[in-house]
């Protein structure tokens, strides 16, 4: 396979599996906040993501550490868009102005 393809579905893989790591998290804690069982939500997600995540990392390197590097760009890009998509819209969230905090 050529290095670049290699490379490119390295950084694809690195993305998808940090789609699932990190929307597996918001989906953690979402569900958890609703649980009588929170810590047993947080840890039996905690081990399926990692396992998964590491899984995938072992896989995708195949012992080259170029391909590590792709996967992990692919990775922490996905926890950005993660990150943007989950965010509560602007108007839900409290905004405490300087002078706010000061009260008399």
């Amino acid at each position: 396979m050529n290095n670049t393809l290699a490379l490119l579905l390295a950084w694809m893989a690195g993305g998808a599996l940090g789609a699932i790591f990190f929307g597996g998290l918001w989906w953690t804690v979402k569900k958890s906040l609703a649980s009588a069982k929170p810590a047993l939500w947080v840890f039996g997600s905690l081990l399926l993501r990692m396992g998964v995540t590491m899984t995938g990392f072992y896989l995708v390197s195949a012992g080259d550490w170029q391909r590590m590097f792709s996967c992990l760009v692919g990775f922490l890009l996905a926890r950005q868009l993660v990150t943007r998509l989950t965010r509560l819209p602007e108007e839900n969230q409290i905004r405490r102005s300087p002078e706010a905090s000061h009260a008399p």
